[in-house]
């Protein structure tokens, strides 16, 4: 659950009091990740890919703490677990949202992602887990290539958020450039660039 914790008390302190007011305190990072391995695990075993890069995405943000705080509604909040949020296609043809909470067992995560998109899809409803999890959104463009996505701040989810695009086959390797969107307040460059190497390196040794 998430429970409402004092900025003062952590080391969000001088974050929280410079970028909770800013007009636009969202920062976006541009990153081209190696997904050759990804691929190669994606096809040997038959696993969506999509699937894989969420599950990658937990894996490297769940060793990291400034991922478990959010600042929500002028407050900062702390929460026990992580989601990976995924973006479903419903039976009449619309998009739905779907949490997945993140599980360190590549197999069980496999088996819930499929649960759950496929109830969304089904019933058309969002299956929402942010009043239990720090929620990290994602949205696949996959009709177009992209060297990047700059997200539009509403001021209401200040949740992190991965774009990306279609991979890119260069030789005989495979490349995903993705955007990293995330509230200063909840984490500084340094953190974000910390997840970023994460998920280059769980996408290279994932088995």
């Amino acid at each position: 659950m998430a429970k409402e914790i004092n900025p003062k008390d952590t080391a969000r302190a001088y974050a929280f009091d410079m970028w909770m007011k800013a007009p636009n305190p969202m920062v976006t990072f541009f990153k081209t990740l190696d997904v050759t391995n990804l691929i190669k695990v994606s096809k040997r075993k038959n696993l969506k890919l999509n699937m894989l890069i969420d599950y990658c995405i937990g894996k490297a943000a769940a060793g990291i703490k400034e991922f478990y705080i959010l600042p929500v509604d002028n407050k900062l909040m702390q929460y026990d677990n992580i989601a990976v949020n995924t973006i479903v296609k419903n039976k009449n043809g619309e998009v739905n949202s779907c949490d997945i909470k993140y599980n360190d067992d590549l197999n069980a995560f496999n088996l819930e992602y499929f649960e759950y998109t496929a109830q969304v899809a089904d019933s058309c409803a969002d299956r929402d887990l942010s009043n239990s999890c720090m929620v990290i959104g994602t949205s696949a463009i996959v009709d177009t290539e992209l060297d990047g996505i700059v997200g539009m701040y509403s001021g209401i989810f200040n949740n992190p958020f991965i774009f990306w695009s279609k991979y890119r086959k260069k030789m005989f390797r495979y490349y995903l450039p993705i955007s990293f969107q995330f509230h200063h307040t909840q984490m500084d460059g340094a953190h974000a660039g910390r997840f970023l190497e994460n998920l280059q390196n769980e996408i290279n040794n994932i088995k």
